[in-house]
């Protein structure tokens, strides 16, 4: 996803804005104590609620960091990104926690004072930024109300998931969202796809779930977002439906890792 566009250097970064039945794999070991993979190789830790950590090439990210052991203080970030600021996908402390001199913080553009507090960087959907060899798309999150009811992401507030390219390997974060007619940009261009299992928050659910991987073509798609046991659920009902699409369904408990090998 190249797109031409305008370069600033914010804390010492460069940073690119521009606007344009399955078998399942279940991994219970507890990263408690993050390790820095191996060259040639993509470590993706599931972190609490929609949380994610991924390590690759030396760098580490965090996507909606909220509840964290404290000796994840021994593992602070290269990149923060916040998908939106509601409670269980932004926590000012843990965010805190995380921060060394160059992380780069990125927030939606309507996060202003997060922004500020962080001396972030403001996106919108479609914009980059480089953090050292990782390219990071900002791209759409909304979802949609039932009559009568407003939207808990309206597109209007342009928070945003993420895109992030490690080389080859691309990994895609929905954060909170429907499955949106821009699913379709994404089609074929995904490795691994974190889609939210909800129920709740008016994101995607069970068969709408299968409908988003139906249409980005993942590789791998892991579970974000879940109560237990549903995502157990979801694996007796759809599992099938997410093979058939030529996809593996890879559950992680929380605060578990799972190895790439790109």
């Amino acid at each position: 996803m190249t797109l031409a566009g305008h370069s600033k250097v914010a804390l010492g970064v460069l940073i690119l804005l521009v606007g344009v039945g399955t078998p399942v794999a279940v991994f219970t070991m507890m990263n408690l104590n993050p390790q820095n993979p191996a060259a040639n190789q993509v470590e993706l830790t599931l972190l609490y609620n929609a949380g994610a950590m991924i390590e690759a090439d030396g760098l580490r990210v965090y996507i909606d960091p909220v509840s964290l052991p404290d000796n994840y203080s021994s593992y602070p970030a290269d990149a923060i990104l916040i998908t939106h600021p509601h409670g269980d996908h932004y926590n000012s402390t843990i965010v805190q926690m995380l921060q060394k001199d160059g992380t780069v913080n990125v927030f939606p553009k309507t996060m202003a004072d997060a922004i500020t507090e962080f001396d972030g960087v403001g996106v919108s959907p479609r914009d980059h930024v480089q953090v050292g060899s990782i390219n990071i798309t900002a791209f759409y999150m909304y979802t949609f109300a039932p009559e009568g009811y407003n939207a808990s992401h309206p597109i209007e507030e342009n928070y945003t998931s993420y895109i992030i390219e490690i080389g080859e390997f691309t990994v895609f974060h929905a954060g909170d969202s429907k499955v949106i007619d821009e699913y379709e940009e994404l089609t074929g261009t995904i490795d691994v796809a974190l889609l939210p299992l909800g129920p709740g928050c008016q994101t995607m659910y069970r068969a709408e779930v299968v409908d988003a991987v139906e249409i980005i073509s993942p590789k791998y798609f892991v579970p974000i977002h879940y109560v237990p046991p549903e995502e157990s659920v979801f694996s007796l009902l759809h599992g099938d439906q997410v093979e058939a699409a030529n996809c593996e369904l890879i559950i992680l408990e929380y605060f578990a890792s799972h190895t790439f090998q790109p």
